[in-house]
């Protein structure tokens, strides 16, 4: 795991929300890991998921879940290469709280983007 600020908290060993947030948090790691849910997917898999996030972006968030231990990288020695990535039996314990994030945007996304409206903000932002 990367340095994080979550030390600065005042909890014994760190605040646990904010650890969960250092590992999942960032603009496309909670679509990366929704989609890892329904099963194992290739790079162009998640590309073609995600059309709004740069080639760039993909992998540098897949390269920091899997270095967080949350994402399992599986390269297969064929020309062309071939590349698969799933949750790791880590990652795989955050399903019950991604299926509850999910489950709270659903159920005020309307409220979100209206708040966001309201004050200028881009919806997505």
């Amino acid at each position: 795991m990367r340095p994080s600020r979550y030390v600065r908290y005042d909890c014994d060993f760190g605040c646990p929300v904010e650890a969960c947030l250092e590992v999942i948090g960032g603009k496309w790691k909670g679509v990366i890991l929704f989609h890892l849910l329904g099963g194992t997917k290739r790079f162009g898999e998640l590309s073609r998921l995600m059309p709004a996030v740069t080639q760039r972006m993909l992998t540098r968030a897949l390269r920091e879940l899997e270095a967080d231990g949350i994402v399992a990288r599986v390269v297969y020695p064929e020309v062309p290469p071939k590349v698969e990535y799933s949750l790791s039996p880590f990652g795989k314990t955050l399903a019950p709280a991604l299926e509850v994030l999910r489950g709270w945007g659903s159920k005020y996304l309307e409220e979100i983007v209206r708040i966001r409206r309201d004050r200028g903000a881009r919806p997505d932002a």
